[in-house]
C-alpha cells in the first residue's frame, strides 16, 4: 500500500510541475528535505520564490483541508532552513497546488 501511495504522490507532483511550468514558473527544486519537514516544490516566477505544497486526492474531500496548522509550522521551519542553507533571503510566498480528481487549482499565499 505504501508504494501505491508513494507513486500517487510522485505522479501528483509531476503533474503539479507541468501545470506550474505552463503558467510560467521555473522549477528550482523538488522535495527539499530538512529535519523539520519537506517542501514539495520550490519554484520561481518573476522575482518571487514560491514554496509549493502539493496535495492530491481521489476522494470527495478537498485536498486543501489536509494542510493543517502543524503542517504549516513544518513548512515555515523548512523555509527558514532553506534560506539558511542556501545563504539567501528574498521575497517568497507559500502556495498550495491541489489536485482533486481531475481538477488542478493553485491557491496562492496560503498563509493569509
Amino acid at each position: 500500500m505504501a508504494t501505491k501511495n508513494y507513486n500517487f504522490g510522485f505522479e501528483a507532483e509531476d503533474r503539479a510541475c507541468e501545470y506550474l511550468q505552463s503558467l510560467g514558473y521555473n522549477i528550482i527544486e523538488r522535495n527539499f528535505h530538512s529535519k523539520f519537514g519537506e517542501i514539495d516544490i520550490i519554484a520561481k516566477k518573476a522575482d518571487m520564490l514560491h514554496f509549493i505544497e502539493v496535495k492530491a486526492t481521489n476522494t470527495a474531500n478537498s485536498a486543501i483541508y489536509r494542510i493543517t496548522p502543524a503542517k504549516m509550522t513544518k513548512i515555515l521551519r523548512t523555509i527558514e532552513f532553506y534560506f539558511l542553507r542556501k545563504g539567501i533571503m528574498c521575497a517568497y510566498e507559500i502556495d498550495a497546488l491541489c489536485i482533486d480528481k481531475d481538477k488542478v487549482e493553485l491557491i496562492k499565499n496560503i498563509t493569509l
